[in-house]
């Protein structure tokens, strides 16, 4: 076996290498994406396998499993194997953190001890990979690149599986399927509904606009009543009009001269926004386009395209004469009238600026230095999208060492009888880097700076005529497509209220990285909350009930502010800012509020979630069984037709329902306002409970839904807890010693609802000595509650304590050691 191997990201990498560098290196070997999953909490803790409501926080890290699927599992073995001999490992993979992940996870799962040298190529042409192996480190130095990606995985799956659980249980009552939660889904579902209920909610009013012509000496020209508030009442447009009529006055002229520098090069999430906005594409297919520029076979002309920043390092600048001589050999870009030597502008307002690039893998996306010479060759091979991004991305290139775009402007004023009247208008002096994009206009050149002026003189007399009213109505805000959803993700601060901490996460990226943001969006609309509505992004009915009960419950959870404090918090772990350990301690901090908050409300009685707005669920899905039986037996009883569709759609048998079954008032248990009655799904299954068991449901049950859940509960954690009980006697024995002390307890349910009074049942007790306990992370206070104690380091129940609690939440330690938990 070789005694050094390379490992790259996926298989089209490893050719590429293969293309560049032979086997100098040794034998090369790609991964296919993630080749290693996260333990599930089960794994780490079987009594995890029954879902609570608490943090599935492990004592240490979630340790790592191979992946299922596609060719994984033999890529895998071959990595495994190769690791066995090789004494040095040269890591290929992509230049970010995920990369980063994928590649160093491996080494990580297998304890490898071995030299590790990291190669990191923002392109995949030969001469780019090449350069990069001459020039590859320790992987040391990158440990804070692997420790940010750990921390953001870890915190992931706590945050997302803790209070998915917890939202199911809690809020999910009479709900089919799972509530799910996410640190970056839910919010940005959040945003779209909350743009959509304030389209909803919005209601147009009417405002009025007047205009007048000016006639000066040099011709005429419109002005604008300027009033620093909205007209809103006609009858004062009104006056404005009757004094604007005839009157005569003197202008007041400024001219200036300004300038205007070009607009940043592109990341990924400025590419999505321009594409979306000009090509009607979404997200993911910019990507996908992207990503074929990048290291598709026969073209790879341009650089790493998940960029998250708009700059270039400073070393790059070399490369400028190169890549603007090769855009301009092709007919695309040959007329565009880059200046010689090219422009070049450094610092935050330029386009090479170092410090810009801080805590960043990766620069902005731009033509590939190393193949633009073939341009003319590549050219013919591009689809029709490749083009058009390619042209995007090559325009902004050239754009930025373009001269400043200059300009005069005037304006103009005029006092009409304590009416202000304004007009504005630019004159393009030299178009500079406007001369890229002559199909371009800039936002502020529409309206009234869009109009050309006159030759105008300060103090000149103009006089006014034809003054006009101009009925207008606000509009609502415009509804995102997939572009301005990305951008608003990317500027999370927009949505956070404190000043202060505004402006510290407006130097964060948002929620989300520019690689999933795409996943984020497309995952909401599998999941049918969210859907396309021609260019546009839109809620379903199914999201917006969904995003309304987890606000009710707690605003937090749809807090896309509070998603970016954490989103900044990750990327801190990059700069050496932050701790590993204690990032994902924050996130874990926030989730165990969060909890904390739903378990307070679940209390209180606070709202389930019904239907469809679980997971998974659509506006459209079938009715279930038990509501098409319920419809037909009330179709039946009442001697009426159930509509068509009924048998078919859920909406359409449930307002059929909701029409015809019994009302809330008539349903409603004394002492219990606003109950709902028990629902077909709970009836269906209590029958069948109580079948199984020789019972009878109790009318008191079959009231309302609130007693029908109680009684389900009841009886079916009854049934289960003959079994589970079995499984905890067996483990406890070999914990607690035996004991004379009585084991059996009484358990009394309220006898209206469950019908009959609850049997003793055998519960765990601690005697004679210390028990000891596990208590995971963030859980003190429940288990304090429950008579835990902490000494010497070590938590334990006391002699005489209850342990079935502690059995129920895996807190027990077990008779022989579990499994590793983690390999990182």
């Amino acid at each position: 076996m070789a005694d050094q191997i390379v490992i790259t990201e996926k298989t089209s990498q490893a050719k590429d290498v293969r293309a560049a560098v032979g086997a100098r290196y040794g034998e090369i070997l790609p991964a296919e994406g993630h080749l290693l999953d996260l333990l599930e909490p089960e794994d780490v803790v079987p009594a995890w396998k029954r879902w609570s409501a608490i943090l599935l926080r492990p004592e240490g890290l979630y340790g790592t499993r191979p992946a299922e699927g596609g060719n994984k599992a033999a890529k895998l073995k071959a990595i495994r194997e190769a690791l066995r001999t090789a004494k040095r490992v040269w890591l290929a993979t992509d230049c970010d953190r995920e990369g980063q992940l994928i590649g160093q996870e491996i080494l990580e799962h297998y304890n490898y001890r071995g030299e590790v040298m990291r190669v990191l190529f923002t392109a995949q042409d030969p001469q780019t990979i090449r350069d990069a192996f001459g020039r590859a480190k320790p992987n040391a130095e990158y440990a804070s690149l692997y420790a940010a990606a750990v921390a953001r995985r870890q915190a992931d799956q706590i945050f997302n599986l803790s209070l998915t659980r917890t939202a199911t249980i809690i809020l999910g009552k009479g709900a089919r399927g799972v509530i799910g939660v996410g640190r970056v889904k839910t919010p940005t579902l959040a945003i779209v509904c909350k743009r959509e209920l304030e389209i909803r909610k919005f209601v147009p009013q009417a405002y009025f606009e007047v205009f007048a012509t000016a006639n000066v000496a040099g011709g005429q020209f419109q002005m604008r009543h300027a009033p620093q508030e909205r007209i809103v009442r006609r009858e004062v447009a009104e006056k404005v009009v009757e004094a604007a009529q005839g009157f005569e006055g003197a202008l007041g002229v400024r001219v200036e001269d300004k300038r205007q520098g070009p607009p940043k090069l592109h990341d990924l999430p400025s590419l999505q926004k321009l594409c979306s906005s000009r090509f009607g594409w979404p997200a993911s297919k910019t990507l996908e386009v992207a990503q074929e520029l990048y290291d598709g076979k026969g073209k790879k002309i341009i650089t790493y395209p998940r960029a998250e920043v708009r700059y270039l390092p400073e070393s790059l600048i070399s490369d400028v004469p190169k890549i603007v001589a090769g855009l301009q050999a092709g007919k695309s870009f040959s007329a565009i009238p880059v200046p010689d030597p090219p422009i070049i502008r450094k610092g935050a307002s330029g386009s090479f600026h170092d410090k810009g690039l801080e805590g960043a893998s990766h620069h902005a996306v731009i033509p590939n230095v190393n193949t633009v010479d073939n341009l003319r060759e590549v050219w013919p091979r591009l689809s029709i999208d490749e083009r058009k991004l390619f042209d995007v991305i090559a325009r902004a290139y050239l754009a930025a060492v373009m001269a400043d775009f200059r300009y005069r402007q005037t304006t103009v004023t005029l006092d009409v009888r304590g009416f202000p009247f304004r007009a504005a208008g630019r004159q393009p002096i030299d178009l500079g880097w406007r001369a890229a994009f002559p199909e371009w206009q800039p936002a502020d050149e529409k309206g009234d700076e869009a109009q050309l002026l006159p030759a105008l003189r300060n103090g000149e007399t103009a006089k006014l005529e034809k003054p006009t009213i101009d009925d207008k109505e606000t509009r609502p805000p415009p509804r995102y497509n997939e572009g301005t959803l990305i951008e608003a993700m990317q500027n999370a601060w927009r949505f956070v209220d404190d000043e202060v901490l505004r402006e510290r996460l407006k130097e964060a990226k948002g929620i989300g990285t520019p690689a999933t943001r795409a996943e984020v969006i497309g995952g909401l609309k599998r999941q049918a909350f969210l859907i396309a509505q021609g260019k546009n992004i839109v809620p379903t009915e199914t999201g917006l009930s969904l995003f309304g009960v987890l606000k009710q419950a707690d605003p937090s959870l749809v807090d896309p502010g509070l998603t970016a404090q954490l989103e900044c918090l990750l990327d801190e772990v990059v700069i050496g800012k932050q701790e590993m350990i204690g990032a994902i301690d924050a996130v874990c901090d926030v989730a165990q509020r969060i909890i904390g908050k739903l378990q307070e409300g679940g209390v209180a009685g606070g709202p389930p979630l019904l239907g469809a707005a679980a997971v998974g669920g659509t506006g459209s899905r079938p009715p279930t069984p038990a509501m098409k039986r319920f419809a037909d037996s009330i179709a039946r009883a009442k001697g009426v037709k159930p509509p068509r569709g009924y048998a078919t759609s859920g909406p359409i048998c449930r307002a059929f329902l909701d029409q015809h079954a019994a009302k809330k008032a008539s349903c409603e248990i004394p002492g219990v306002s606003g109950s709902k009655p028990a629902s077909p799904a709970q009836i269906l299954f209590a029958e069948k409970l109580a079948q199984d068991k020789d019972m009878v449901v109790p009318d008191e049950a079959k009231a309302s839904s609130d007693p029908m859940g109680t009684w389900i509960d009841f009886n079916r954690v009854k049934q289960r807890g003959e079994r589970r009980r079995k499984a905890v006697n067996a483990q406890t024995k070999a914990i607690a010693p035996k004991t004379k002390a009585p084991r059996n307890r009484s358990r009394k349910l309220a006898a209206n609802i469950t019908g009959k009074t609850k049997p003793p049942t055998t519960t765990l007790e601690s005697s004679g000595n210390d028990t000891p306990l596990r208590i995971p992370y963030g859980n003190k206070d429940v288990a304090m509650k429950l008579g835990a104690r902490y000494r010497a380091g070590q938590w334990y129940a006391p002699p005489g304590v209850d342990l079935t609690a502690f059995s129920e939440h895996g807190w027990l330690v077990p008779d022989k050691p579990r499994p590793a938990s983690a390999n990182l």
